[in-house]
């Protein structure tokens, strides 16, 4: 089963936390089902950037991005070559590295 580690952040996860995962859940859904309150504003539609996330370790055994995937991360803050939309990228077979961007352009946070 492979794990998924979310590095330290300040108001979400300030301990860091690592957990086991399933294959095929989104990287987003791992992170609320062990309450790290990860922003999805689009209610996981793949129509936002709130759940901009980081990968650090693990990248490569992610899925591609889809062409929508890839428009909105043009439009999140902090872009990076490993950025991906938590709603959308599924846990594979190897073990994730997650960082969690200090910042969105969400300009409130949503009550999920």
């Amino acid at each position: 089963m492979p794990k998924v580690h979310f590095l330290p952040h300040p108001e979400l996860c300030p301990e860091g936390l690592t957990v086991d995962a399933t294959s095929g859940v989104a990287v987003l859904d791992v992170a609320l089902q062990h309450h790290i309150a990860l922003e999805h504003a689009c209610d996981k539609a793949c129509a936002c950037t709130t759940c901009h996330i980081l990968i650090r370790e693990g990248f490569d055994s992610l899925a591609a991005a889809t062409d929508d995937e890839e428009d909105l991360l043009d439009k999140a803050w902090g872009l990076e070559s490993t950025s991906r939309l938590g709603c959308q990228a599924k846990v594979a077979d190897a073990d994730l590295v997650v960082e969690i961007p200090k910042y969105t352009i969400n300009y409130a946070k949503e009550l999920h």
